[in-house]
């Protein structure tokens, strides 16, 4: 006689079940926003973009400049940086975060007992379990469903976004201390050759064939290269102090080994700005914001309705441990209940607002992401071919500096010559030698950045 209710209350929680999965039309229908692309970069005329026969990977895009001493600093950086550390605790957590709003989707069952002494009656004693589910009936559930795994996206692509801008860092620091160290080397090589003048131009002085001024010049000039070696050399110092912070290893102790820049700067194949929007990490991370924006607007529209409850207990009450096996001392109950907030000072229509605002913010946002991606990219392309150009004038004016040296060595051994136009002629290949090596490495850290604008090898 007792199932004919129960089977009516298990229909009635089926049904009310499946209008909860069916109702959900509160929230807006989402529309990716769109942003205006370029149809193409502007490229000066003076550099085109490459298609290399080795694509950027996936994950390790600093391997296209083949450095071996790269690749190990960057595996540091992966395995031990801090604020690597940090974004991927964080995207745990998000995903933690998932499964917990998954679990909502079931219900909750707990467990009790109690022992009560009554007067006269005597003692009571309850045991058995409840149970208690709320009815999605407006897609409230559904929706925070929804926003934890588009937090979780969001979070993983933050994740993405910090290796790639902490790799991107490291690279540019590796080859900036690599400049430095070709700077240092054209100042030691420098350094010899006016030694050995000063020797020839001391000489002549001894031979009473040139004057003080002659010495004391060729000296300062001595001098002045060394101060600007050991200024570099603490320069050098601070750039490997940086690339120790990121390899997540203490300053001190930390050293990278001099060597050489490489002798190839590599090409990298640029995709169309439309691409782009598709390859940063940034973008996907501030589309997803949106995306969770729109998904608050519904979670908040659904507050304007009521909430069912339904619950069930079932289990013992006896008055003594001996009756635990006696058909009556064996109950259960089953209810439901509907609460509905009449009054609440205007608070859900502002968190309707609140929402509302924060998707327009969260457009915004994405928006500004894109601009400042197309930026990136046209910046660091513009600044390579100003590079390049560069480059070239300046290699002829290695050239012609190397030349007037040697002739203005010869007309001073000729007497034809003061010394200090060899002085001069030394200053000015010094300088030449000196801007070359630094254009040489820009040409090296604006490839960085470009591979970094375009999103690295991330998709």
């Amino acid at each position: 006689m007792m199932m004919a209710p129960v089977s009516r209350a298990r229909r009635v929680v089926l049904a009310l079940a499946l209008l909860g999965l069916t109702s959900c039309v509160s929230v807006p229908a989402y529309q990716k926003p769109v942003m205006p692309a370029p149809a193409n970069w502007d490229t000066p005329e003076s550099w085109r973009p490459a298609t290399p026969a080795d694509q950027l990977s996936r994950g390790t895009w600093w391997t296209v400049f083949r450095d071996d001493a790269l690749s190990g600093l960057e595996a540091q950086v992966i395995s031990t940086n801090a604020t690597l550390a940090g974004a991927a605790a964080r995207y745990e957590q998000a995903r933690a975060l998932s499964s917990v709003a998954l679990a909502g989707n079931l219900p909750s069952v707990d467990a009790s007992g109690s022992l009560t002494q009554e007067r006269p009656a005597g003692t009571t004693i309850k045991l058995g379990p409840s149970v208690s589910y709320e009815v999605d009936l407006f897609g409230k559930r559904q929706l925070n469903i929804s926003a934890a795994r588009q937090t979780e996206a969001g979070s993983a692509n933050d994740l993405e976004n910090v290796r790639l801008v902490l790799t991107a860092d490291l690279a540019s620091n590796y080859f900036t201390l690599r400049r430095l160290d070709a700077e240092i080397g054209v100042l030691t090589q420098s350094l010899e050759v006016l030694q050995r003048q000063f020797t020839l131009i001391q000489a002549r002085h001894d031979g009473g064939l040139t004057s003080g001024l002659d010495v004391a010049q060729q000296q300062t000039l001595i001098e002045s290269t060394r101060t600007q070696i050991t200024l570099l050399r603490d320069q050098r110092a601070g750039v490997e102090h940086a690339m120790a912070v990121l390899a997540g290893q203490p300053a001190p102790g930390f050293h990278v080994a001099v060597a050489k820049m490489p002798t190839t700067v590599p090409s990298v194949a640029i995709s169309t700005p439309t691409d782009l929007l598709e390859r940063r990490p940034d973008i996907a991370s501030a589309e997803r914001a949106v995306a969770l924006a729109n998904t608050k607007i519904g979670i908040a529209r659904t507050a304007f309705f009521p909430s069912l409850q339904l619950f069930g207990s079932g289990g013992l009450k006896m008055d003594s441990i001996a009756k635990i096996f006696d058909a009556p001392s064996w109950v259960w109950a089953i209810g439901s209940s509907v609460a509905q907030n009449l009054f609440d000072g205007g608070s859900k229509k502002a968190k309707q607002q609140f929402a509302d605002a924060g998707y327009d913010a969260a457009v915004a946002d994405y928006r500004a992401a894109t601009l400042r991606a197309f930026r990136e990219v046209q910046d660091s392309l513009t600044t390579l071919g100003a590079i390049d150009q560069a480059r070239t004038s300046q290699s002829a004016a290695v050239t012609a500096a190397e030349r007037a040296l040697a002739i203005a060595n010869i007309r001073y051994a000729g007497g034809i010559a003061s010394a200090l136009d060899v002085i001069s002629s030394q200053q000015s290949l010094l300088t030449a030698q000196r801007t070359a090596v630094q254009l040489y490495g820009a040409r090296f850290v604006t490839t960085v950045q470009l591979v970094k604008a375009l999103g690295g090898g991330w998709q």
